[in-house]
């Protein structure tokens, strides 16, 4: 009787041995899998202007097996610490000069991958029809990123409405205005909230697909257009120890820089002729 006993007790623990032996091989071929999943996987981090052009491209590159994940971010600070942490591969927001920046005030290891597209930008009123309308001590609303700020008052310098100390430097602020002939009103405002102050303020510095989004105007019909200049162009950015495996990035950026599609979807955007290639 005791012999049957040691021989069952023998047999139930060879058989717990065995599920728990399973469920530890079983939890590693999860594990394994899911990381091949995800090493399968290209993910992009975006602004939401740049969704539907850049899911154009993701859709595109699914029959050739390339999976892309787009994920949206509200703010421009957001996706640089997203790629600097391996949370994401690569972000697409962001032009040379803000990446500069950046790189200057955080010390991260990013650099940009790619060159993407670009845009003007301009200055845009509805309450006056020419630059020369605008009154004294006109309101202007400008982004307050050291970047973009600096973008806007250059711009406004190239229009003649203020005179900066060095129209070359990419930092300028308010401070560095050293003729304001018409003591114009500075209003320091998000980026992407310059196109909602349009109604209000008497004149802005607007982005065309901002424009759009916030159906404000069109971007045709700016008062005074920035020239084209590459370094304003959108970039794809990684770390730069990133391992593009499979190139499935770099593929990614042959087929949006090729795309017809993309640009069919700049022209609806941005504006026929208010985009431009950062490559060529």
């Amino acid at each position: 009787m005791t012999q049957v006993n040691s021989s069952n007790s023998n047999a139930k623990k060879w058989i717990i041995g065995g599920v728990i032996l399973a469920l530890i091989l079983g939890l590693a071929a999860y594990r394994w899998t899911k990381g091949q999943q995800q090493e399968d996987v290209l993910t992009i981090g975006i602004s939401p202007p740049y969704a539907d052009l850049l899911q154009s491209v993701a859709d595109e590159l699914k029959p050739q097996g390339i999976n892309v994940k787009l994920v949206e971010f509200s703010d421009w600070h957001a996706p640089n610490v997203a790629v600097q942490n391996g949370d994401i591969d690569a972000n697409f927001f962001q032009q040379s000069v803000y990446l500069r920046n950046v790189i200057r005030e955080t010390n991260f290891d990013l650099h940009s991958f790619a060159p993407g597209t670009g845009s003007h930008v301009g200055l845009y009123s509805k309450k006056y029809k020419s630059l020369d309308e605008l009154p004294h001590n006109a309101r202007v609303v400008i982004p307050n990123d050291p970047v973009n700020l600096a973008r806007a008052l250059i711009l406004l310098n190239r229009a003649k409405l203020i005179e900066l100390k060095n129209i070359n430097n990419e930092l300028s602020t308010v401070k560095d205005i050293k003729n304001n002939p018409k003591q114009l009103q500075f209003i320091e405002v998000e980026g992407p909230q310059t196109a909602h102050a349009l109604n209000e303020a008497d004149l802005i510095f607007g982005y065309p697909h901002y424009l759009k989004l916030a159906k404000a105007a069109d971007p045709h019909d700016a008062l005074f257009l920035d020239p084209i200049d590459k370094k304003y162009a959108i970039l794809f950015v990684t770390r730069k120890d990133y391992e593009d495996k499979n190139q499935k990035l770099a593929t990614f950026v042959k087929a949006f820089q090729n795309s017809e599609k993309v640009k069919a979807i700049l022209d609806q955007d941005f504006g026929t002729g208010m985009w431009f290639e950062g490559w060529k």
